[in-house]
């Protein structure tokens, strides 16, 4: 199974970026970097401090973060913590060295000093490209292996619970429900599962096997879609009329997926 149209919007997508810095001329001069050395970034907003940025995030549902450690209110690391799991990239851009490796810890994709030289940063922007792109071609892929093996076994995992000790095919599992740092498991014979492994656990474990994150709380089968409801910001309704938010960062890569399901 091939997905040409597919494979050329990954190469062509745009990365939606928000530039935080707490200085106006430094987000002023990384907008004109980008808009000159960057053609395949959209600068989507910027923010001036770590409540600004989280707030703007929120709402943009950013690809990429160009993010400054020392910001008046905190610091960059203070706005990662905010979050979960972080849905964006991030390329801290800072005038402190001593940061570089606290910053690679909270994976970062790189570290630039500040003055920033343009060609560094458009470097840094094509291993985000590179990096997005990955993740998208991976999660296509495991579409395919889904479709592909729709009638056959899926792979057996184990799920520890306080009373009981569960072997499932990944095939019966219809989506995951994050609950804080548990995971609830529903599957197609109505079981509801509740796993102490947070969802993050699980979306690693069932990307290979056709799952896909549409929501920080949500991972879905593929296979186990009946349609997908525009209204309200987006939602999937599953087998047995289960009804799944999806995250506006992920409508579109799901409408993707489904119109070269169809296709």
């Amino acid at each position: 199974m091939n997905f040409p149209i597919f494979e050329r919007k990954i190469k062509n997508k745009m990365l939606k970026t928000i530039i935080v810095d707490d200085e106006d001329h430094v987000r002023g001069t990384l907008g004109k970097f980008l808009e000159k050395y960057c053609p395949k970034v959209t600068i989507a907003g910027e923010a001036g401090s770590v409540q600004e940025a989280y707030e703007v995030i929120s709402k943009i549902q950013p690809d990429l973060v160009l993010l400054d450690i020392q910001l008046g209110d905190g610091t960059g690391f203070d706005l990662l913590k905010k979050f979960e799991l972080p849905p964006f990239k991030v390329i801290f851009i800072t005038a402190h060295d001593e940061f570089a490796v606290q910053a690679f810890k909270v994976s970062a994709l790189d570290f630039i000093l500040k003055p920033v030289n343009p060609i560094e940063l458009q470097e840094a922007l094509t291993k985000a490209q590179q990096v997005l792109q990955d993740e998208l071609r991976i999660k296509l892929e495991a579409l395919e292996t889904n479709l592909q093996k729709e009638n056959s076994a899926g792979k057996k995992i184990v799920i520890k619970t306080l009373e009981n000790i569960y072997v499932i095919d990944t095939n019966d599992i219809v989506y995951c429900e994050s609950d804080g740092s548990y995971t609830t498991i529903f599957t197609i014979e109505n079981e509801t599962i509740v796993s102490s492994k947070p969802i993050k656990e699980y979306d690693e474990l069932l990307t290979t096997y056709g799952f896909f994150r549409v929501h920080r709380s949500y991972l879905i089968n593929l296979a186990f879609i009946k349609r997908f409801e525009k209204q309200d910001g987006g939602y999937v309704i599953l087998s047995e009329n289960a009804k799944v938010p999806v995250a506006s960062r992920k409508r579109d890569e799901l409408i993707e997926l489904l119109d070269h399901i169809s296709g």
